[in-house]
């Protein structure tokens, strides 16, 4: 067995036993919410047990359409409020950046920072 071959076994089980945590984690925190009987308010709840003090955060995500936003700002006369209320965050469209020519692009590029990210990594057995 080749030192790779060792190495991706070893990821493989790594793997195994994140997943299996993740599980035994999260059903715990199911039966502590069930047992406390939490609504889905938004906020912190703390409770206190004779060896353990739990502190729980409820929050809620929230996704917004940019366009429809703004359509609803402009008909409603709150355009002013949408740079205080909103945090507004181009996100590059990827595909169409390497499409678009260079005399495009070059006067934006300054506006953009590129930084490599962890290598994703995907290991499965060979079936024989």
């Amino acid at each position: 067995m080749s030192i790779l071959d060792q190495l991706a076994a070893q990821w493989m089980a790594a793997k195994e036993s994140e997943k299996t945590a993740v599980e035994f984690r999260r059903t715990a925190e199911d039966a502590m919410l069930e047992e406390i009987k939490l609504n889905n308010d938004e906020g912190t709840v703390n409770r206190e047990t004779s060896g353990h003090d739990i502190k729980i955060t409820m929050r809620n995500n929230r996704k917004v359409d940019g366009g429809k936003l703004q359509e609803l700002a402009a008909e409603n006369g709150v355009a002013e409020y949408l740079p205080v209320l909103f945090r507004w965050k181009p996100d590059i469209n990827k595909a169409a950046w390497d499409a678009a020519a260079d005399n495009i692009k070059s006067p934006l590029a300054g506006a953009i920072t590129t930084k490599p990210s962890r290598p994703s990594f995907s290991i499965t057995l060979k079936k024989d």
